[in-house]
């Protein structure tokens, strides 16, 4: 059964004071594998390496990045990748990418996995629905980013709400939209309702649901707040720590390990 998210809070397994969410993609890239592939087509191995991690950093969440994993399929899969442009529609490429089954069926494998092997709770990470559907837009043709509307949104996000039922046996404690991308300025503006569907599958699963900016992040519905560390922080500058319900560190790959550590440390 998966952990409460405001439950993880008030007593972070870590013992810290204030919980602290780790994305190690970059810093693990660079430290843990140094430079070797992330092991996405192998759940076990993956599992091996996400331990190592969170063994090393001892984040109070282990933060699984489903996003990043689509992105790695589509950087393999040739077939799959023209088959995005099979129609001009809008938003056929999103659809057609999340109803692939075998990437379906290998993205939950590997939440299930990380799941069983983390002592700490699960957290999903997925782009926003509307930034979604503007990377699979572009990169299958159809059209200019321009052209993407709120009515499209709504519909990227019917079909991520429905994608997320392959996640219902996983215990997640929280999904968290991304929406940190270069051509968020080429987008329109949405209001929070185009994300209904998403929240009514998250308030189905008792999931929390975070908006991730390059702030932070913020919980639907609750008022929670995690702000990012500056990123000066992690080269030990004395920056001093934002205030907030839990902390996101997205550790830069260039920090020099002894240096994280020792900011890691302060964190207790």
């Amino acid at each position: 059964m998966a952990m409460d998210f405001t439950t993880l809070l008030s007593a972070p397994p870590s013992g810290r004071r204030t919980a602290l969410i780790v994305d190690h993609q970059h810093y693990a890239r660079a430290v843990v594998l140094q430079g070797r592939p992330v092991p996405w087509t192998d759940p076990v191995a993956f599992a091996q390496y996400t331990g190592q991690v969170q063994g090393l950093l001892r984040s109070d969440t282990t933060l699984l990045d489903l996003g990043a994993y689509y992105d790695d399929v589509l950087a393999r899969e040739d077939a799959l990748r023209t088959g995005l442009s099979a129609r001009p529609r809008t938003g056929y490429a999103l659809r057609t990418l999340l109803a692939h089954e075998p990437t379906a069926v290998a993205a939950a494998e590997l939440a299930e996995v990380v799941a069983r092997a983390s002592a700490a709770p699960l957290v999903v990470q997925i782009p926003s629905p509307m930034l979604w559907l503007a990377r699979t837009h572009e990169l299958s043709g159809a059209g200019l980013l321009t052209d993407l509307t709120a009515d499209h949104a709504e519909t990227a996000a019917m079909y991520v709400a429905d994608w997320l039922r392959r996640l219902a046996a996983p215990p997640v404690s929280m999904l968290l939209l991304d929406e940190r991308d270069p051509r968020a300025g080429q987008l329109p503006q949405l209001d929070d309702s185009v994300h209904a569907p998403v929240v009514n599958m998250t308030d189905h699963y008792r999931w929390a649901l975070g908006r991730r900016t390059g702030q932070g992040v913020k919980v639907a519905g609750s008022g929670l707040t995690g702000p990012r560390i500056p990123q000066e922080f992690w080269r030990g500058d004395g920056v001093a720590l934002p205030s907030g319900d839990f902390l996101l560190a997205d550790i830069p790959a260039d920090a020099a390990p002894e240096t994280v550590l020792a900011q890691l440390a302060k964190l207790n």
